[in-house]
C-alpha cells in the first residue's frame, strides 16, 4: 500500500527510463496537456489516457505499489519498458496533485492491477507450499557438475599455456598479434563453460595500444588470470569462502544460500551496463539496522531493460539472502513487506583514506575485486590538472575519479550540487579510483543520481 500524497521526485521517475531517448520523450509528456482522465488510487495504481497520433488515446497504467519496483502497461506499440507514456504519467503524478487526483480506477486499469496482484499472491502461496520443485535427479546433477568442472579445468590449463607463450615471446607480441587471437582464446573459454575466464580474457585482449603504461596493465591482468586459474586448479585446498569466490569468478552458477536478512533497505544507486547480448542492472542497497551495503543484479535480453527497478532515494522493508563467496556483497531479493517509498535517510559516510583502506582489506578475500561500495562524507569535487578528485573537506587526502566517471555528465551534476561546499557521495572505490553514483548536499536535500 503506497502512502497517498508522498510523491516521487522527477529524478526518481527518470531513473526508470531504459535509455536517454526515452527520458527525453517522457519528459515532454510530463505535463497535463496530452493527458485526460488521469487519477491515482490508495492501492498505488496511477492511470491516464494520453493523446497520440491516432484517433484513440493510449491507455496507460502504472502500479507503483509493486514491491519489486513499478510495473507498467500501455496500449501503445512501443517495445521499450517503460514506454515514454508511462514515464510521462509518472512525471505528471510526481509534480502535480491536481492533474492526477485520487479516485476510483476505470475498469481497464483496475482489471490489470487486480490481475497482477492475484498472480503475485499465487506465486507467494506456491513458494510457501513446500511442493516439490520437479523431478530433479541429484545424481544426474552431480554428474553434470563433474563434467563441467572437467571442462573448466581443461580450459584453465589451456589458458595457462597461452599466458606462458605470451610472456615467453614478450608483451610486445600482444600488440602485434591483435585482438583476434584473444577473442579466439575467449571463445575457447566459453566452450569450456568458464564464462568468467572468457570475460577477463576479452578485457585483457583490449589492453594493448591503449596509451602509456599499457604493458604494465597487461602484465597485471595476466597475473590475475594466472592466479584465478591456479585458484581453480587448487580449489579443494582453499578456505571455503575463497573457494566459493573462485567458483564465482570462473563463472559457475550459484544460488543465494545465506540466511534471510530482514531490514529497511535504502536504494543507494541503480545503473545499467550493456553488451550485444545482455543488459545488466546493478542496484546498491543499504540496510538501516544491519548497516550492510548489498548488491542486487538483474538482467534483460539485449535491447530490453531488466524488470527490477528501484530508483534512488526509495526504501523498502524486505529480506535478502547472500550469495556464497568471501566478502561478496551480492544478494537475492526475497520477500518484500512494503512497497518502495521515498525516504529521507542517508547512509553513514567515511573519509577517503578509510575508503582506500577498505578496498585494500577486501582484496585479501577477493584478489579479483574491481571495487567496493563506499559512502564518502564531507568531500569536495576538485580539479586535479586534467582530472578530478574528491578531497576531504576536513583533511589533506583525496581519491581520484576513475576515467569512466570523468567522462559522464554526472560529474557536472556533482560539481553543481557541491558548488565548492562539502557533499556526501556514494560510489564504488577501486584500483582505478572512485566512481560517484549518488550524492547528497551537506544540508537538507534529496539524493541526486549521478549515473
Amino acid at each position: 500500500m503506497t502512502q497517498q500524497g508522498v510523491r516521487w521526485t522527477a529524478d526518481q521517475v527518470l531513473a526508470l527510463a531504459p535509455d536517454a531517448a526515452s527520458r527525453k520523450a517522457g519528459s515532454k509528456l510530463g505535463a497535463a496537456g496530452p493527458w485526460s482522465e488521469a487519477g491515482s488510487s490508495d492501492e498505488g495504481t496511477v492511470w491516464g489516457l494520453c493523446k497520440g497520433s491516432g484517433s484513440k488515446p493510449y491507455q496507460t497504467v502504472v502500479d507503483i505499489a509493486d514491491a519489486a519496483g513499478p510495473a507498467y502497461k500501455c496500449s501503445c506499440p512501443s517495445r521499450k519498458f517503460p514506454c515514454k507514456h508511462a514515464l510521462g504519467l509518472l512525471l505528471l503524478w510526481a509534480a502535480d496533485d491536481a492533474a492526477v487526483p485520487p479516485g476510483q480506477a476505470p475498469q481497464w486499469a483496475a482489471q490489470w492491477a487486480a490481475g497482477r496482484r492475484e498472480r503475485a499472491e499465487g506465486k507467494k502461496t506456491g513458494a510457501g507450499s513446500g511442493a516439490p520443485s520437479g523431478s530433479a535427479d541429484p545424481e544426474a546433477a552431480r554428474r553434470r557438475a563433474e563434467r563441467r568442472a572437467e571442462r573448466v579445468s581443461a580450459g584453465a590449463v589451456e589458458l595457462e599455456q597461452r599466458l606462458v607463450d605470451l610472456l615467453r615471446g614478450g608483451l610486445a607480441t600482444a600488440e602485434q598479434s591483435g585482438y583476434g587471437l584473444w577473442e579466439e582464446t575467449a571463445a575457447r573459454m566459453v566452450d569450456a563453460q568458464a564464462q568468467g575466464l572468457a570475460g577477463r580474457v576479452r578485457e585483457l585482449g583490449a589492453i594493448p595500444s591503449t596509451g602509456p603504461g599499457w604493458p604494465v596493465r597487461l602484465l597485471e591482468e595476466c597475473a590475475l588470470l594466472h592466479l584465478l586459474g591456479r585458484g581453480w586448479q587448487r580449489r579443494d585446498r582453499l578456505p571455503a569462502g575463497l573457494a566459493a569466490t573462485v567458483r564465482s569468478r570462473i563463472g559457475l552458477p550459484a544460488s543465494a544460500e545465506g540466511p534471510p536478512l530482514r531490514d529497511r533497505w535504502l536504494v543507494l544507486a541503480q545503473y545499467d551496463t550493456t553488451d550485444p547480448r545482455l543488459t545488466t542492472r546493478r542496484i546498491w542497497l543499504h540496510g538501516a539496522a544491519s548497516h550492510r551495503t548489498v548488491l542486487l543484479l538483474s538482467y534483460g535480453a539485449a535491447g530490453r531493460a531488466p524488470e527490477l527497478a528501484l530508483p534512488v532515494g526509495l526504501s523498502l522493508e524486505a529480506e535478502v539472502s547472500a550469495y556464497p563467496g568471501a566478502g561478496q556483497p551480492r544478494v537475492a531479493l526475497g520477500e518484500q513487506f512494503t512497497a518502495p517509498a521515498p525516504a529521507a535517510t542517508r547512509p553513514p559516510g567515511t573519509t577517503t583514506a578509510r575508503a582506500a583502506a577498505r578496498y585494500g582489506d577486501a582484496l585479501r578475500e577477493d584478489p579479483w575485486l574491481e571495487s567496493v561500495p563506499v559512502t564518502l562524507d564531507r568531500v569536495v569535487p576538485t580539479p586535479d590538472g586534467e582530472s578530478w578528485q574528491l578531497a576531504d573537506a576536513d583533511g589533506d587526502t583525496a581519491l581520484p575519479l576513475t576515467p569512466a566517471a570523468r567522462s559522464r555528465p554526472g560529474l557536472w551534476r556533482l560539481v553543481a550540487l557541491s558548488g565548492g561546499a562539502p557533499v556526501r557521495v556514494f560510489g564504488e572505490c577501486g584500483h582505478q579510483g572512485f566512481t560517484p553514483l549518488t550524492a547528497w548536499p551537506d544540508g537538507p536535500g534529496d539524493a541526486v543520481a549521478l549515473c
